[in-house]
């Protein structure tokens, strides 16, 4: 049964799923556009042969996102928003699929929190991000945990610190952003990225995925033993992995189950 969302668009294409930003013109989260965000990627979870998902914004927003309504930090409503907001998080960790930003203009706040989560990032030449919350004595959760693995402790808290904005190049030489083209080629670039990744079985990128993200901060040798579960007890389970060294053996092309 079809799902009617208000602030988001959301469609499966060619084994990738797309949420689109909008809310014009600046795309600011409110509580009731988390929960459709988060619905939208727990719908994704019952698509066993999705590769990926997309995040960007309406052609109708100058912007990829303002961040969190600002109304919705007040006291009354703050738990109810954190919430909201971290739900999305979870709910993308727990998908495991791969996430693919392609952003157009500003990704401050919560948007650039979006932005750091996802897996690979193409951003157009105007784009622009930041961490401005702590210009309202608040400062970002989200960003706190995942800012500093993305671009290093001293540069996450000097962007969290000052809440001064990057540019798409800054942002790019310090591995926040994967690549960096002109507007009218953001679509072309995104489009040659997810290409890449529907070459590929839809499990082994998950399992990748969680084996990456699953062993972030931990003791080399714990790690490595996760690394290892995963890769044997969850991984070798499936039939594309068979599939896959046979194909490589047999010099022919794989014919993914993404199972």
């Amino acid at each position: 049964m079809a799902t009617a969302y208000r602030d988001i668009q959301f469609g499966v294409t060619d084994r990738v799923a797309r949420i689109t930003l909008a809310r014009p013109p600046l795309n600011v989260f409110t509580i009731s556009m988390m929960k459709e965000i988060s619905g939208a990627i727990q719908r994704i979870g019952a698509l066993r042969d999705a590769c990926a998902v997309v995040i960007t914004a309406s052609p109708a927003s100058p912007v990829f996102s303002a961040g969190v309504s600002v109304e919705d930090h007040r006291p009354e409503t703050v738990y109810q928003m954190l919430e909201a907001f971290h739900g999305i998080f979870r709910s993308l960790a727990l998908l495991s699929k791969p996430v693919v930003a392609a952003v157009n203009g500003a990704a401050l706040g919560g948007g650039c929190e979006l932005v750091a989560f996802a897996d690979i990032v193409i951003a157009s030449q105007t784009a622009r991000f930041g961490q401005p919350e702590i210009k309202l004595g608040v400062f970002p959760p989200v960003s706190s945990v995942i800012l500093p693995r993305v671009i290093g402790q001293k540069k996450a808290l000097e962007m969290i610190l000052t809440g001064e904005l990057i540019n798409a190049e800054e942002a790019r030489s310090l591995g926040l952003v994967s690549y960096v083209v002109s507007s009218p080629e953001l679509e072309k670039k995104t489009e040659e990225i997810l290409n890449m990744l529907r070459q590929k079985s839809a499990p082994a990128l998950e399992m990748a995925r969680r084996a990456v993200t699953s062993c972030d901060g931990l003791a080399f040798e714990e790690a490595l033993k996760k690394a290892e579960y995963i890769y044997l007890n969850e991984l070798m389970s499936l039939k594309d992995p068979v599939e896959g060294i046979e194909a490589f053996i047999q010099k022919r092309q794989a014919n993914w189950k993404h199972k």
